[in-house]
């Protein structure tokens, strides 16, 4: 093989064409490429912390119906305590309106009691009157009448 112009001109033109694209078109692919790359990490990372941040969300949504399920059940419970409360006040109120209608009707069969009393009394010594005034009428005058009579309506 021998050296000549032609290979000469051509290891020339081939040194000009790498040092032309090393120094005009490599730095801006490098930097294109670079940019790429940066932009891929970055978007990696977003995507990690996309995926971190939807385990916190799941996490803390997860707190959240617990805490909700847990104020459900208080309020259940609540809700219980005050319809048994309400069902005592009731019973309470039931018994006491009871207890006083009993005391009502009570007090007023012993206001009748009374009267029945009264009017049977009234009638036993109008009858005891007229039993004693026809058995004695002929023995005894009226002054001592009057005085047994007396005597029998206040012992009546």
């Amino acid at each position: 093989m021998d050296i000549n112009a032609t290979l000469i001109g051509q290891t020339i033109a081939m040194v000009v064409f790498v040092w032309f694209c090393m120094k005009y078109i490599w730095p801006p692919l490098l930097a294109a490429i670079e940019e790429r790359q940066e932009k891929i990490a970055e978007g990696l990372a977003a995507a990690e912390k996309g995926d971190q941040k939807l385990e916190e969300a799941k996490a803390e949504a997860d707190q959240i119906i617990s805490d909700a399920r847990k104020q459900a059940t208080g309020i259940l419970d609540q809700a219980h305590a005050r319809a048994n409360e309400i069902v005592a006040e009731g019973k309470a109120d039931g018994t006491k309106e009871r207890d006083r209608q009993l005391a009502a009707a009570k007090a007023e069969i012993d206001q009748e009691t009374n009267k029945a009393r009264e009017e049977l009394r009234g009638q036993v010594s109008a009858i005891a009157v007229a039993s004693a005034e026809k058995i004695l009428q002929r023995e005894i005058d009226p002054k001592q009448h009057e005085d047994i009579l007396g005597k029998l309506a206040s012992e009546l």
